[in-house]
């Protein structure tokens, strides 16, 4: 299983993700304590976006370990964003090992990652696939289940003519989840395990899920405070972006900091720019809203 964070909120380093941190994304991905398995090293990803240059994400991917690129030292030192993803890869057997193969996964403005997996995939991959309409279907580049799932979920936004909130994207991922289930269940598949996040810069969704009838889903934590000092801070010309609030969603956590809060488990978590975090409970026929999150 891989681990992954995001962040929305004010502009930061990207450093201040994947390397500063005492349990830092680069260090969970030789040292992850919240699996039986502590290596990550099958690739790496990350993504970001540069709002005053274009709505659509910068991404960088590579087959090398997180922990020996120097490039990803070099870039994350010196860029700044106020939406990153990152993502690093533990393969599930049978999968390839290569760059097309690793999260975060575009598409127009939007950037998808996953931590687990879909239950017996190689059987209804071909009916996933031909459930799917022409745009979604020739997005997919690679062969891991994390891509074609978030080609079902391009699919419900295609139907949906678009995404204008945080609730929809995350009503989206909901019906495309369950889509998926429904053809595990067709083919008597295994139970799935699906921690995702999705974002487009502005809005950010991210669920912690499983069908398993007795096993928890995998670990996911946030917080919402500024752990870390936005990279305008105190700057006269601060953008309206520079002002929402901080958000963190990350596998393990960061940081000893008691304000971290696990994500309840079938559950996902609605991240909007100057809103609150809005908790919804995931269910067949549709999202349930339990409150505004803390942390």
């Amino acid at each position: 299983m891989c681990r992954f964070t995001l962040y929305l909120g004010p502009p930061i380093r990207l450093s201040t993700l994947v390397i500063e941190p005492d349990h830092s994304l680069i260090r969970q991905s030789f040292e992850a304590r919240e699996r039986t398995e502590p290596l990550n090293g099958d690739g790496f990803g990350l993504g970001w976006y540069a709002p005053e240059v274009s709505p659509e994400p910068g991404l960088f991917r590579s087959v090398t370990p997180a922990w020996n690129n120097q490039n990803l030292a070099s870039l994350a030192r010196v860029v700044t964003s106020p939406c990153v993803l990152a993502h690093v890869r533990a393969a599930t057997p049978g999968m390839t090992v290569s760059e097309a193969n690793c999260h975060p996964f575009p598409w127009r403005r939007f950037l998808f990652m996953h931590n687990g997996h879909i239950g017996s995939f190689q059987r209804l991959r071909r009916i996933l696939l031909d459930s799917l309409g022409d745009e979604a279907f020739s997005l997919i580049q690679g062969s891991t289940d994390t891509e074609h799932l978030f080609a079902v979920f391009v699919d419900e936004v295609l139907r949906e003519g678009g995404l204008g909130s945080a609730a929809a994207m995350a009503s989206a991922l909901n019906r495309a989840i369950w889509r998926v289930l429904s053809m595990v269940r067709a083919v008597r598949g295994a139970p799935s395990f699906l921690n995702v996040a999705v974002a487009d810069g502005d809005r950010a969704v991210v669920c912690r899920f499983t069908d398993h009838p007795e096993r928890a889903p995998e670990s996911l934590y946030s917080i919402q405070r500024d752990l870390y000092r936005p990279a305008w801070h105190g700057s006269p010309g601060r953008r309206r972006y520079e002002r929402s609030p901080s958000v963190v969603v990350a596998s393990e956590r960061f940081t000893d900091d008691p304000a971290w809060s696990p994500v309840p488990p079938s559950h996902l978590l609605a991240l909007e720019r100057h809103r609150a975090p809005v908790v919804w409970r995931m269910a067949p026929d549709g999202l349930q809203r339990v409150d505004s999150a803390a942390g």
